[in-house]
């Protein structure tokens, strides 16, 4: 038994070792180490992730679990005390699915949603407000986002 042990827990240290070795990356272009400079996308990725992220199958995500974080706080009677980041993360589901190629950044302030950034028309930017007013527990909101057409 006292030579079984030592020998268990050096082919777990044996393992663990092989397995934390290889250089997994979370994307195929990122760097391999901190000193190495990461790659830019190729602009077909880029505009292929554009693409998605703009689509009606994530807008009708991002609606649907605005509708799902809704019914949760209904249930639980959370209408009156929202949590901020609650708050922002709804907001900016909502402008994210409504607004494409908007570059929005949202905070909130005690119920007051202040948005910054730039999105592509005057359109978008006048429907701002609007959006984000339709989430529950919004008391208020500030834009200072301005228009900056696409590159």
């Amino acid at each position: 038994m006292k030579k079984l042990i030592p020998l268990l827990i050096s082919s777990v240290l044996v393992a663990g070792v092989a397995a934390c070795e290889s250089g997994s990356k979370t994307s195929a272009d990122a760097p391999n180490n901190t000193n190495e400079a990461a790659q830019a996308p190729a602009k077909e990725a880029s505009q292929q992730a554009q693409n998605d992220a703009t689509s009606q199958v994530r807008q009708d995500q991002l609606n649907s679990d605005i509708r799902a974080r809704e019914q949760r706080n209904n249930a639980t009677g959370g209408d009156d005390e929202r949590d901020g980041d609650d708050l922002e993360s709804e907001v900016r589901s909502k402008l994210e699915a409504n607004l494409p190629a908007s570059r929005l950044k949202v905070d909130e302030d005690d119920g007051t949603i202040v948005i910054t950034g730039t999105v592509p028309t005057q359109e978008q930017l006048n429907k701002i407000p609007t959006l984000a007013q339709e989430i529950k527990g919004v008391t208020g909101v500030k834009v200072d986002a301005k228009v900056a057409p696409g590159q």
